[in-house]
């Protein structure tokens, strides 16, 4: 069993009601519960935490070294386009992560183009909306049993 930690940034708080034509109607909570129960079939735990202050992230990827998390799913919601500092933080802890957005920020304004994050990641999802989130978990599952399997522990 491995601890997955999912990991929001700003104004990902008003899922659901928030542009709703570029972000979709279902809730963080309802995003949590769903990748919850992926993890929880796949004999995985899931840790949430969701923060509209930079400051508040950095501290909760610092806190996932300690807790000995294995795997993070990140939408850093704006952060993305503008956190040097978290980008710092999860080159530190060493943490394998995957960047999650709903949207595809490809086709939209230019400076969404820009990631701080995109190439220290595993990987990239965005533009699947809430399966954005449940294709990461799947991907992170998988990625477990193959470090696993890998492993000389």
């Amino acid at each position: 069993m491995a601890a997955i930690l999912l990991l929001n940034g700003p104004n990902l708080n008003l899922l659901g009601s928030r542009e709703p034509d570029v972000y979709g109607h279902t809730s963080l909570e309802d995003i949590q519960k769903k990748l919850a129960q992926l993890a929880s079939t796949a004999k995985h735990e899931l840790q949430s935490f969701q923060s509209n202050a930079e400051h508040e992230l950095i501290e909760r990827i610092h806190q996932a070294k300690k807790e000995k998390i294995a795997h993070i799913i990140f939408n850093p919601a704006a952060f993305t386009h503008t956190s040097i500092a978290l980008r710092d933080a999860l080159v530190a802890v060493e943490i394998p992560f995957i960047e999650v957005h709903l949207s595809n920020v490809h086709a939209r304004e230019e400076f969404r183009r820009q990631s701080y994050f995109s190439d220290i990641s595993r990987g990239v999802i965005s533009g699947f909306g809430v399966l954005s989130y449940e294709l990461a978990m799947t991907a992170a599952i998988e990625t477990l049993k193959r470090d696993k399997g890998t492993s000389k522990n």
